[in-house]
């Protein structure tokens, strides 16, 4: 791996991303929440990109740490956003599966990094 866009994760990242966006273009969420869930989205891929441009394991695992709480919270951020009946259950359902998915992979790529002998 030689560049952060060649980890499966971070692509992931972005698709997510692309999708909360053109989410937030097309539907009627509140605009404090909207930008919330945008910021959240693009906080994932940015910090795996940062992390990994800072070439140091460990503080690459500190963003990776980061990106796995912005997951989070956009999980958290769709729930509200659905219990406000402002999207549709199957769009929720399927983008809080890739939140999880993501995490998943997160912490996946987090423990293979501490496990291995590069600092």
């Amino acid at each position: 791996m030689k560049t952060f866009e060649d980890l499966k994760v971070y692509e992931k990242a972005i698709d997510f991303t692309v999708e909360i966006f053109q989410l937030t273009e097309k539907s009627s969420i509140n605009l404090n929440i909207k930008n919330q869930l945008e910021r959240a989205a693009l906080s994932i891929s940015n910090n795996i990109s940062e992390g990994f441009e800072l070439q140091s394991n460990r503080q690459f695992v500190k963003f990776l740490y980061y990106s796995k709480g912005s997951s989070g919270e956009c999980r958290n951020i769709l729930t509200v956003v659905y219990r406000l009946k402002q999207i549709k259950p199957e769009i929720y359902n399927d983008l809080k599966n890739k939140t999880i998915e993501i995490s998943k992979q997160l912490a996946n790529f987090i423990k293979y990094l501490q496990k291995s002998d590069i600092n």
